[in-house]
C-alpha cells in the first residue's frame, strides 16, 4: 500500500514517479504514431439506429449513459457546457463516427436534428447547485423549454431528469409518484427543488399543448465511478475522508435515512423509461434504506482506516427520510436495481482512490 500523510491524499516515492513518467513517455510515443482506438460498438441498420441528444452529457450520470448508447450503436450527441461535467468523461469516444461533443450552454435555444432527448443538464449536489442558484434556476426552467421547443420542432422524444428533492423534506414514506411533496420554495435548496418541480411541470403543460412526447425520471440518489471527487454528497464525502484518514462528518443525528443505487441501475432505468409508453413521472431509485450513520459505518469498514465519525450542526432543509416506493417502475418498465451496496461501493472507492494517486502525482509534477 502506498505510504500516506495525515489528512493528505496517498504520498508517491521518487522511484513510482520516475517510473509513471517513463511509462507516460513510451505510451505517449506509441499512440502518437496509432490510430486512436475506440470501444467496440454494435452494428445497428438504419431504421433501428438512433439520433440521441444528451444535455449534461459529460457529467457523471450522462456519461455512463453515453457509454450505454454508443455501444448498442445509436448516434449520440453530447451537449454540456462543463460547470461540472468534465471531458475526461467521454473523451474515450471524441473522433468516432457516431458520436459529437458541442460545447453549449443550453440555457440559450440549440438547433440540431435528433430522435430522443435525455435532458440531464443541471448541477445535482448541494454545493454545485448553491453556487450559483440564478443559474441553476435558468438551466431548470430556460434550458428545459428550449430542450422542449427542439423536441417539439423535430419530433422528438424528451426524457427529462427530475429528482426526489421534487418530494423535499417528505411526509409520506415512502415515496410514491402520486405525493406532491414537502418543500420549502424560499429554502437554500429551493433553486434546485423548485427549479426541477417547474421542469416536471413544462413538460406536461408541452405535451398537453404541443403534443410532445415526454417521460419524467424521478430519480433518488446514485453513486459510482466517476462522481465529481468533491460533489458534496454523502457518498464523495465519506469516500474521501475514509481514503485521507479524516474524520467522517455526519450533519444532525446520523438518524435521517438515505436509498442508494448503483449508477449502471440508473442507466438501465432511464433507457427503459424512454422506451416505454410511460408518460407520467417514474421513481428510479433503490428502496433499501440507510441511516446516514449506518452508510458511514458501512463505508469505513470497506476502507479501512481510522477515521473517527464526527457529528456537526445539521443543515437547513435537510430531508430526514428518503426511500422511494419503485413498485411503478417494476409494473410498468419491468426494472428494480440489481447491483448490492457493498459490490457497487467496491468500484467506486476503488475509482476515488485512483482519483487521489493521479491527484498526488500532478501536484507532485507542478512542484518539482
Amino acid at each position: 500500500m502506498l505510504p500516506t500523510t495525515e489528512n493528505s491524499a496517498p504520498a508517491l516515492s521518487e522511484d513510482v514517479l520516475t517510473v509513471i513518467k517513463q511509462l507516460e513517455n513510451r505510451i505517449h510515443k506509441l499512440e502518437s504514431g496509432l490510430p486512436k482506438k475506440y470501444p467496440k460498438v454494435k452494428h445497428l441498420p438504419l431504421k433501428d439506429r438512433k439520433r440521441i441528444l444528451i444535455t449534461g452529457g459529460a457529467g457523471f450520470v450522462g456519461s455512463h449513459l453515453v457509454d450505454r448508447l454508443m455501444l448498442e450503436g445509436h448516434e449520440v450527441t453530447v451537449v454540456d457546457n462543463f460547470f461540472t461535467g468534465r471531458k475526461k468523461n467521454i473523451e474515450h469516444w471524441i473522433g468516432h463516427k457516431n458520436f459529437e461533443l458541442i460545447h453549449h450552454d443550453i440555457v440559450n435555444p440549440l438547433y440540431i436534428e435528433v430522435d430522443q432527448i435525455y435532458h440531464l443538464a443541471s448541477p445535482a449536489s448541494p454545493p454545485h447547485y448553491m453556487f450559483n442558484p440564478v443559474k441553476t434556476i435558468k438551466t431548470n426552467t430556460l434550458g428545459t423549454i428550449n430542450v422542449l421547443g427542439l423536441a417539439k420542432r423535430v419530433g422528438a422524444t424528451v426524457l427529462v431528469a427530475s429528482t426526489s428533492e421534487v418530494y423535499g423534506d417528505p411526509e409520506v414514506h415512502p415515496q410514491d409518484e402520486n405525493y406532491w411533496g414537502h418543500v420549502n420554495p424560499i429554502g437554500p435548496r429551493s433553486c434546485y427543488d423548485e427549479g426541477k418541480r417547474v421542469a416536471e411541470a413544462l413538460c406536461y403543460a408541452y405535451a398537453k399543448q404541443e403534443n410532445v412526447a415526454v417521460r419524467v425520471a424521478r430519480i433518488f440518489n446514485t453513486y459510482g465511478p466517476r462522481m465529481h471527487i468533491n460533489d458534496g454528497r454523502v457518498v464523495s464525502n465519506f469516500i474521501l475522508q475514509s481514503l485521507k484518514n479524516q474524520p467522517i462528518t455526519i450533519y444532525g443525528t446520523g438518524k435521517q435515512t438515505r436509498s442508494f443505487q448503483y449508477i449502471s441501475d440508473l442507466v438501465d432505468g432511464i433507457i427503459k423509461l424512454m422506451n416505454s409508453n410511460v408518460t407520467s413521472p417514474v421513481n428510479l431509485g433503490n428502496p433499501d434504506e440507510y441511516t446516514i450513520e449506518e452508510f458511514a459505518s458501512v463505508i469505513r469498514t470497506l476502507v479501512g482506516g481510522s477515521s473517527e465519525i464526527v457529528y456537526l450542526k445539521s443543515v437547513e432543509d435537510d430531508p430526514q427520510r428518503r426511500k422511494p416506493d419503485i413498485l411503478k417502475a417494476k409494473k410498468y418498465i419491468n426494472w428494480s436495481p440489481k447491483v448490492q451496496l457493498k459490490d457497487g461501493l467496491k468500484s467506486t472507492v476503488e475509482y476515488f482512490r485512483n482519483e487521489l494517486i493521479y491527484e498526488s502525482y500532478k501536484n507532485t509534477r507542478t512542484q518539482s
